[in-house]
């Protein structure tokens, strides 16, 4: 779609969110101008702005959905390529009697999984895409230093390269000069600038300037530290590469997710008090690793590489935020981290990033911004409209998968092992798998493989649970004792009956 006076749009912030704006505005025959504050992020001498990887991404299907509508199919396939399938959990644990276990729990009934991707394998395509597209130029180490939005201008302190300086000066009240070592900074004029920076938003902060946004940010009492799982000397995966695997502690929690090297990256979350209580050499972490983590160290990782990962890499804090509204006038929308940081244990911050492209640029086709128009002034109307339209849109969602990701780190460190959990599983499981008339889904295969919003994801889930609620109530006892004693008959006069198998898995639910 091509409208015959292009727009000029400038997007702050060059990760896998901005870089998927740049596309869509492209491809509807915008010119696109993309400023990064760090240096070109496929250099991998670029430090990350937090010194240290990202948590492995986790794509699903509301992501690649996303790059889909992009129209860079060849693109999309290229990164898929290099994606691990994940197809559930795989739970670790030692039981009483000493030995380690590990039990799989699967995401779908219907085989689906959801990937994990190396952040910079993401990230690369889509530059590399956007480096041969005429109508898109990059701008490397670029700070967003202010910003007019009635106006319409931004301007960029440009990093210098080492050890080159350019001398700028200001004016006093006496009209004269002082000169000082300084970046050069560039004026840049855009119709409209999306914010695609990350949870401290330097878009949003001058956005805020403007509009009258109502903000939250919490940081939850969990630090964060990677570890990493080297193949075996075989080059091979040590553990299953198609789970996401846990070791669940009440309020803590280590995972590992597989990587294209046939590595692991792995996350500990803690409290911060419990990081002091760890221990400060090899011996006493491991020892801790074994008490809360068991078969991790020794088996997975040594103990001195364990306490050099432990000492070496930063413990870093978990923000979330909410803010709205999600735009000012015609002239700035924020996407991804920047209008709704999410904690990263439902894998869809990315996922929510990569749609908030999809779902803004589906509004401002809506609202005829793309339209073929020469009359300047309704273009205008039409955006400032469209971006009305997804704020009042998005918030909703926003704030649905921030409260859905905070719940899920309850039940990942915790609730995964619960009687409760495994019953409520087993029973949405199979209606979905037997009943899907009666559009019965587990929360998880809503969020991660389709494309509902969030906020109805919530509504659907609070009537479900509800129902399930009341149907296992006092009044059902009696039927389901009874239903469990005609159960068992079933199992010992037919062990290798259909139905037998399915209460199998129920008994073992209810005893684990």
């Amino acid at each position: 779609m091509t409208s015959t006076a292009k727009q000029k749009v400038v997007i702050v912030g060059a990760g896998p969110v901005g870089s998927l704006a740049a596309l869509y505005a492209a491809s509807r025959g915008d010119d696109v101008e993309l400023y990064e504050l760090r240096g070109d992020l496929r250099d991998p001498a670029t430090v990350p702005l937090n010194f240290t990887k990202s948590i492995n991404l986790a794509l699903s299907e509301r992501g690649i959905n996303s790059m889909n509508l992009s129209g860079r199919k060849h693109v999309v396939d290229m990164i898929m390529d290099q994606a691990i399938p994940m197809h559930g959990r795989m739970i670790h644990g030692r039981n009483s009697s000493g030995e380690l276990w590990q039990a799989a729990q699967a995401y779908d009934v219907h085989g689906r999984a959801i990937n994990s991707i190396d952040r910079a394998t993401l990230n690369n395509a889509l530059l590399d895409e956007l480096e041969k597209t005429p109508n898109v130029k990059l701008f490397f180490n670029h700070k967003l230093t202010g910003a007019d939005f009635h106006a319409r201008k931004a301007w960029f302190e440009r990093k210098l390269p080492e050890g080159q300086q350019s001398t700028g000066h200001i004016h006093t009240d006496n009209n004269s000069s002082v000169d000082f070592d300084r970046a050069p900074e560039v004026e840049v004029q855009f119709d409209y600038l999306v914010g695609a920076d990350g949870a401290h938003s330097a878009s949003r902060y001058h956005m805020m300037k403007y509009s009258r946004v109502d903000y939250q940010q919490e940081y939850i009492d969990t630090l964060w530290c990677e570890f990493r799982i080297e193949p075996t000397q075989e080059g091979d995966f040590r553990i299953s590469p198609n789970h996401l695997h846990i070791w669940p502690g009440t309020e803590f929690m280590f995972i590992a997710l597989p990587s294209p090297d046939r590595s692991f990256t792995c996350t500990l979350f803690a409290p911060a008090d419990h990081y002091a209580r760890l221990g400060n050499t090899p011996e006493q972490l491991c020892k801790s690793f074994q008490k809360y983590f068991p078969g991790v160290s020794p088996e997975l990782i040594s103990p001195d590489d364990l306490y050099r990962q432990f000492t070496e890499n930063q413990h870093l804090p978990l923000i979330s935020i909410k803010c709205k509204p999600h735009h000012y006038g015609s002239s700035v929308v924020i996407l991804g981290d920047a209008a709704h940081a999410v904690l990263p244990f439902y894998g869809q911050g990315l996922n929510a990033g990569l749609e908030d492209v999809r779902v803004l640029f589906e509004i401002l086709d809506a609202h005829g911004v793309y339209d073929k128009t020469s009359n300047e002034d309704l273009r205008v109307k039409a955006r400032a409209a469209a971006f009305k339209a997804y704020t009042e849109t998005r918030v909703a969602d926003a704030y649905a998968i921030n409260d859905l990701s905070k719940g899920n780190f309850i039940e990942m460190r915790a609730g995964v092992n619960s009687r409760w959990y495994k019953i409520r599983k087993f029973i949405e499981e199979n209606m979905d798998r037997y009943t899907p008339q009666l559009g019965w889904r587990t929360q998880y295969s809503r969020v991660s493989f389709s494309n509902m919003r969030y906020s109805e994801i919530v509504k659907a889930v609070e009537k479900q649970r509800f129902l399930l609620t009341a149907s296992l109530g006092t009044a059902c006892v009696t039927t389901i004792a009874a239903g469990l004693a005609m159960g068992g008959t079933m199992i010992w006069k037919w062990p290798g009956h259909f139905i037998s198998r399915r209460l199998l898995e129920l008994f073992s639910a209810l005893t684990q």
